[in-house]
């Protein structure tokens, strides 16, 4: 996953908005428009007339007259090639420099509240971490004119004209037109830093709720996990209930195993509904029975517990905190006045509409209920809703976890073993020796506090960070897992910077495109261990690729709904919310899930804390696994691990195209549910 409050701080600053009405008139533009005519006869005056209208919508009465509007515009554009290019490489270094400095003060301060070995947070630190240095950065440029220079001569271009007119540009035109997202609103930075603040404060919520699975009990006072576990929710929870799949084998393990399974499905259940005891909640003083939710001292019979009840909603009253901040904004942007219009249209850049249509199309597939068939016929019983989650198709789950665990703890005692081989997988992955040390060479290894994430490189003075979770023992399989996971976002992060042409072209179209490498890179994670996989994709794996995609594509569209929800009830509490998003979340199952798994009214799809978090982050999942099959088909004509790894890298160095027109660019077609159907269909014959 990619850090959220470096997403945030790019997806404010690339925006398009016109809040309010302009108090240029259009005789003065029209004005300004024909003395640069004047000036200089061959501008090319369809440009001009683009950004001086701009410039005008985005006049405030604090910028000055009508006078100075006109004066800007006079003495600012930049009439010849040769002086836009000098304009564009000085925006540039600009912003990079801006960029990347902020992001590292940003780091250093979160530090303490992210990472291991720095000491417990303070109160200080908690409320620091919620700092953005960038908050009243746009504000400034408009203060001082940057900003009105910069949209004059690079105005901003809709998604629809970017995927029309962005056919026939160039690669100068593509960084251009970036060039004019950046500063297309004018949202006040304490709107900003609120925003900023709202998402930290939540992160840090989802960051201590871990679950003691060594104080779990149940229903006789039994024991199921004897060694201390502390599981984070949603992912350790989620990961824990897998690995029992791989596990469930010989005489009495199979029903421990699923007993396993069932447990952690109950304490899923708890907490969304918000029934799970606060005492237990990162904490192992208590005893825990989920199914009778009852909670004792440790040191106290659990026949004798008392029933202990949450009752505070704070994990619903996280997401009310963040869709209040979020309100802030929509009062700045009349164009897109919500944070569903502006994450699809404008981050994600594809329409909500499109991407729930690709996803019911693929939920409601006869192809996933064939899967689930199969999955039905191999497990010998019939299906639960947390095999969903289902693992059994991986090669890896014919190995014992405990024995990956082993090799990777002894591989990888601590972060940086994990950062110090980085070069030999890139180089098994078929990176040439030199460009494996150089990729490598811009990547830092930290052990996380809470669940892994990939910390991006906004600059090229700085190092992308992979954070993932690291104990006294050493990276367990999960851990290393999780590391692979977003070394592939590293590896994609530093290759779409520091290989790319113009700077505002680095990155990618969207969150789901990083992920797409983050998936490419774990699917190879026994690989990296040397155990033998398979080079192509089989049955097997087509099949836990679609059924992975059928998993979060719900959990998506639960966090799609719960958003608009929001703004049909925009003064809900967190109870409220906490009972519309169990409603919103059993809908959705009961329609694309229960007929598969047998079970109505599961509110499981709400279970991930990214609702909780990462404000519409989900989508970008599966966007990131239909991108990932494309690449996976098409990677797969590459003959050697040699061109696979040359071809990743000129995928990888298109940079910021929209989606459409990245996807073209990278296999000839756009984004699509249709190939994987398709190869699952061929496999089920």
């Amino acid at each position: 996953m990619k850090h959220p409050i470096f997403l945030l701080g790019i997806s404010l600053l690339l925006a398009a908005c016109h809040n309010d009405a302009t108090m240029i008139s259009e005789q003065h533009i029209q004005s300004a428009i024909t003395t640069v005519l004047q000036a200089h006869p061959t501008a090319d005056s369809a440009m001009l007339a683009r950004g001086a209208k701009q410039v005008a919508a985005l006049w405030r009465e604090s910028d000055g007259t009508e006078m100075d509007y006109q004066t800007l515009i006079a003495s600012s554009y930049a009439a010849t090639d040769a002086e836009k290019e000098q304009l564009y490489n000085r925006m540039a270094f600009i912003l990079e420099q801006c960029n990347q400095s902020a992001d590292m003060l940003n780091n250093t301060l979160q530090e303490p509240t992210i990472l291991l070995g720095k000491g417990e947070p303070t109160q200080i630190d908690w409320i620091i971490s919620g700092y953005s240095p960038m908050a009243h950065f746009a504000e400034d440029m408009f203060a001082n004119k940057i900003a009105h220079i910069c949209v004059l001569n690079f105005p901003h271009y809709s998604l629809e004209e970017k995927n029309t007119l962005g056919k026939d540009w160039t690669r100068q035109e593509w960084a251009y037109a970036r060039l004019g997202d950046v500063f297309s609103s004018r949202v006040p930075g304490h709107v900003v830093a609120n925003y900023s603040q709202a998402l930290s404060e939540a992160e840090n919520y989802i960051a201590g709720y871990n679950i003691m699975m060594h104080c779990l009990r149940n229903e006789q006072g039994e024991q199921l996990w004897q060694e201390p576990m502390a599981l984070l929710s949603h992912w350790n929870l989620r990961d824990e209930l897998k690995s029992n799949y791989a596990e469930a084998k010989g005489e009495g393990l199979e029903a421990r195993s699923r007993e396993k399974q069932e447990m952690i499905y109950q304490v899923m259940l708890r907490i969304i509904r918000q029934e799970i005891p606060d005492c237990v909640v990162n904490s192992d003083q208590y005893l825990w029975a989920p199914y009778s939710n009852t909670a004792t001292p440790i040191n106290e019979e659990i026949q004798n517990s008392k029933f202990l009840t949450q009752n505070s909603n704070s994990r619903y009253q996280q997401i009310i905190n963040i869709f209040h901040a979020a309100q802030q904004i929509d009062a700045y942007r009349s164009d897109a006045p919500t944070h569903v219009l502006r994450t699809f249209n404008e981050d994600l850049q594809i329409p909500f509409e499109e991407i729930e249509s690709l996803f019911t199309q693929l939920v409601q597939s006869d192809e996933v209920k064939q899967v689930a068939a199969i999955i039905r016929e191999r497990l010998g019983r019939d299906l639960r809703p947390y095999d969903i989650w289902y693992d059994r198709f991986k090669s890896r789950s014919s190995i014992s976890e405990d024995v990956l665990t082993a090799e990777t703890q002894k591989r990888y005692p601590n972060a940086k073993a994990f950062e110090k081989d980085m070069p030999r997988m890139l180089m098994d992955l078929g990176f040439a020796s030199d460009k494996a040390n150089a990729i490598a060479s811009h990547i830092v290894v930290e052990a996380a506090r809470g669940s892994g994430h990939a910390r991006p490189c906004v600059g090229r003075e700085q190092p992308a960070r992979l954070r993932t979770r690291v104990s006294n023992k050493g990276m367990d399989y999960k851990g290393y897992n999780i590391a692979v996971h977003e070394f592939g976002h590293n590896v994609e992060e530093v290759i779409s910077l520091y290989d790319i042409d113009y700077y505002t072209l680095a990155g990618i179209p969207n969150t789901g495109f990083t992920e797409a490498s983050a998936f490419l890179f774990q699917e190879r994670d026994l690989q990296l261990l040397h155990h033998s996989t398979q080079s192509q994709p089989d049955a097997d794996q087509l099949f836990d690729l679609i059924w992975g995609m059928y998993e979060i594509m719900g959990v998506s569209l639960v966090d799609m709904r719960m958003w608009q929800w929001l703004y049909a009830n925009p003064k809900a509490t967190a109870a409220d919310l906490r009972e519309a998003v169990i409603r919103i979340a059993n809908e959705v199952w009961n329609q694309y899930y229960a007929p598969v798994l047998g079970e109505k009214d599961s509110p499981l799809l709400a279970i991930y804390s990214h609702m909780i978090g990462y404000a519409l982050y989900l989508p970008a999942y599966p966007i990131g696994n239909l991108v990932q099959y494309q690449l996976e088909e098409h990677l797969a004509q590459c003959e050697t691990a040699q061109e696979w790894a040359q071809e990743y890298t000129r995928i990888y160095q298109q940079g910021c195209l929209t989606p459409d027109a990245w996807m073209r660019g990278a296999v000839g077609s756009p984004m699509s549910v249709e190939p994987i159907l398709n190869a699952v269909r061929e496999a089920l014959r």
